[in-house]
């Protein structure tokens, strides 16, 4: 890693920024494979298939059968099955615990508001095929839209490992389709002669797959969040162990080389082990070639105090924020910029990736600022209702009426003046 001694807050916006290609470049890429799709529906897919994925597919082959489901789970071991039920259980039950009683509040005599949670009808889940079957990503998109009762969920990926199948049935998706890409995104957005539009759209991707979300949510369909490689950020001080950090700060770097790992310290002696450590385990990773250039792109940064830690991991609105710390609870409070928060020596990342019960799905890029994970939120839309009785509307009415007019809306004064006439005809004398 790249160590940065003490520098200048005037220098942070430059050492904190992504490495990002061109946002005019991609989305120049990705137009016409969007354009191709609405225009081509299936014929299109089948091209894209095998000019991106060098896959022969017919018509037929789009969709994955309920047999080829089924059989997924002979194929696993009894061991990931158990392992995937565990995480299953500890999903759902983050993840139900978040639903709310419908309350009704009496906002003054006789004028009662309430709202009430929807599933959204029709979701779309896309999981990558890339280098590592992400069927823990099934799990954490397609629980919530379970306890959720979205009316349909669809699925595609471009990747075939059993367990990504046998994620699906356990989640309740009978609709998985072989398609990747931002043709996948431009299929649930547009709809093709097999693939059912949706109303969102959820789902990690390359820069690709994320430019493809942005380009359909400006035209009214609706994603989770912009979303792009995978990223970590660790404070730690003398209180961390070395190879618990680097082991971290690695398994972020193998999702790939556009990943983004930051370590801040306040120790110059923790910075020295862990870069030492991670050369070790470095070489003993499978994936050690995508995880060292993802780890050309990091750094580790020194600062002079906690306060000064706690101030440029705000600012860098990390996915994932480990703090590997003796006051680690203490230093959460203070953080107000990070996608999900990790506590001590022994609650590694990956524990969240995976299946400690909170989502996974998380804004990168920055965007943690302005942006939350997915969460059983993200699947429901929140419909408010009212009513007024006639005495409330005698209190109300006049509140509603002087504000009309002085917006000058006059039907909307009139509405209101209308039935208070009427009330004023049929009240006693």
């Amino acid at each position: 890693m790249n160590i940065i001694p003490f520098p200048d807050r005037a220098e942070w916006p430059i050492l904190l920024a992504r490495p990002m290609q061109s946002t005019q470049q991609i989305e120049a890429a990705v137009e016409p494979i969007m354009a191709q799709v609405r225009a081509g529906g299936d014929a299109a897919l089948i091209e894209l298939a095998k000019k991106f994925d060098n896959a022969e597919l017919t018509v037929s082959q789009l969709a994955i059968d309920a047999n080829e489901l089924d059989a997924a789970e002979s194929q696993l071991s009894n061991e990931l099955k158990a392992a995937i039920g565990q995480a299953y259980q500890n999903i759902r039950l983050f993840h139900e615990r978040q639903k709310q009683p419908v309350e009704k509040i009496e906002t003054m005599p006789g004028v009662t508001c309430w709202r009430k949670s929807v599933g959204i009808e029709k979701v779309g889940l896309y999981i990558p095929g890339g280098t590592a079957p992400l069927f823990s990503t099934v799990l954490m998109l397609g629980i919530p839209a379970q306890l959720a009762g979205c009316r349909e969920v669809i699925l595609c990926t471009p990747g075939s490992h059993p367990a990504i199948y046998y994620a699906a049935k356990l989640v309740g998706i009978t609709k998985v389709f072989r398609i990747g890409g931002a043709q996948a995104i431009a299929a649930m957005a547009y709809g093709t002669e097999s693939v059912p539009q949706v109303y969102k759209i959820f789902g990690p991707g390359n820069q690709y797959v994320t430019a493809a979300k942005m380009l359909i949510a400006k035209e009214g369909i609706a994603i989770d969040m912009p979303a792009g490689p995978s990223e970590v950020a660790i404070y730690a001080d003398d209180s961390a162990v070395p190879a618990f950090v680097a082991a971290d700060l690695l398994s972020q770097a193998e999702h790939g080389a556009d990943s983004q790992v930051l370590l801040v310290s306040t120790s110059k002696k923790l910075v020295s082990m862990v870069n030492l450590v991670l050369s070790t385990q470095l070489s003993k990773l499978p994936r050690r070639d995508l995880a060292a250039k993802a780890l050309s792109n990091s750094k580790a940064i020194l600062v002079e105090n906690e306060a000064d830690a706690i101030d440029l991991l705000n600012a860098y609105a990390a996915e994932h924020l480990i703090l590997s710390v003796e006051n680690a609870e203490s230093v959460a409070d203070k953080i107000v910029n990070a996608g999900s928060i990790f506590l001590g020596n022994y609650t590694p990342e990956s524990a969240g990736d995976y299946a400690s019960g909170t989502n996974h799905t998380l804004p990168t890029n920055g965007f943690a600022r302005a942006y939350s994970g997915v969460s059983l939120d993200s699947f429901v839309k929140k419909i408010t209702i009212q009513h007024i009785t006639p005495e409330g509307l005698q209190r109300l009415g006049p509140v509603v009426e002087a504000m009309a007019e002085a917006e000058s809306l006059d039907a909307h004064k009139r509405a209101v003046s209308l039935r208070l006439a009427s009330l004023a005809e049929v009240s006693p004398v």
